[in-house]
């Protein structure tokens, strides 16, 4: 099979509709755009929000809170989630995006308590929830701080 033998699915491909042909098409003259106005005309397009000169819905809601773009943010982990690996393992953020636990290391990444751990980890992390570092140490292991 070579690229100009592939054909497309029966019924996965619709011609498009060949406006201004005449009328007999039953899209002729207008073309389907109906009469006169801005949305007849060529590149006669509305900007998103835009209500007719009317004020837009976006400006008549109150503005609320802010974002702080000096926040840190971080990757967080439960510690459920560690139970995966293997006793005596090191787990630090590059093993955790290997493994697909978490996508992005952001400011760094979190160890939250959720869920139990029995195995023996070294986890690095940037910082610890109380609950989190404790069940790592119960199960023997040790909790970090980077």
């Amino acid at each position: 099979m070579r690229l100009h033998e592939l054909k497309a699915v029966e019924g996965s491909t619709k011609a498009p509709k060949r406006r201004g042909r005449g009328t007999a098409t039953g899209q002729g003259k207008t073309g389907g755009r109906g009469m006169n106005g801005q949305k007849s005309r060529s590149g006669g397009k509305v900007r998103l929000g835009f209500e007719g000169g009317q004020m837009p819905l976006y400006r008549r809601l109150p503005k609320r809170g802010f974002t702080n773009h000096w926040a840190t943010e971080y990757a967080e982990v439960n510690v459920k989630d560690l139970e995966r690996f293997e006793n005596g393992t090191v787990v630090d953020a590059d093993l955790l995006v290997q493994s697909g636990i978490i996508k992005k290391v952001y400011d760094g990444v979190k160890i939250l308590g959720n869920g139990e751990l029995t195995k023996q980890l070294t986890v690095k992390a940037a910082k610890f929830s109380k609950s989190a570092a404790e069940k790592i140490e119960a199960a023997g292991g040790k909790a970090e701080v980077l």
